[in-house]
């Protein structure tokens, strides 16, 4: 079913430092009303196995983590509409204006989760002069293998490569 989806605030600190834009939440990600709420999604499980830390289960566990690692997140759209959670089935969309994050944050790095942040980010944002990586979808959709690439790409953000 076709529906017309908000996206989420975004979710920083004035010291975050590393921006990861996805495309727009999954159906459970809006259900918890926060980021990467699908389990079978790897996001939170990637980021806590790169710092060597539990799998944060709560909303409020997942702001903390994310506030300790001076990380921000958001997604490239901001409202649309969407069947369930394919980003293949995105339309009428509104791209949010990075801004509001850029110019509260001292953000080095962003990172793009998937093809449609990507995609977006490119033709949208082109202009930042950020560096900014596409990385493989966490989504459980993507059953391509993932990890190596998004550690290799946090190690180089958080100065451990």
């Amino acid at each position: 079913m076709t529906e017309f989806a908000q996206a989420f605030a975004p979710c920083y600190s004035p010291d975050s430092r590393v921006l990861i834009l996805g495309s727009f939440p999954s159906v459970k990600s809006r259900q918890q009303n926060f980021y990467y709420g699908n389990r079978q999604n790897s996001f939170w499980k990637i980021l806590s196995s790169f710092f060597g830390e539990s799998l944060p289960e709560t909303v409020e566990q997942k702001k903390k983590f994310l506030f300790a690692h001076k990380i921000a997140l958001w997604d490239m759209v901001e409202s649309c509409t969407i069947e369930g959670s394919a980003d293949a089935s995105i339309k009428n969309f509104k791209v949010v204006n990075l801004q509001e994050v850029l110019q509260n944050c001292p953000i080095e790095v962003i990172l793009l989760n998937g093809g449609k942040a990507t995609e977006l980010y490119r033709r949208y944002c082109g202009d930042i002069a950020i560096p900014a990586y596409s990385l493989p979808s966490t989504s459980p959709a993507n059953t391509n293998p993932k990890e190596e690439k998004w550690y290799e790409a946090l190690g180089r953000a958080f100065g451990r490569s």
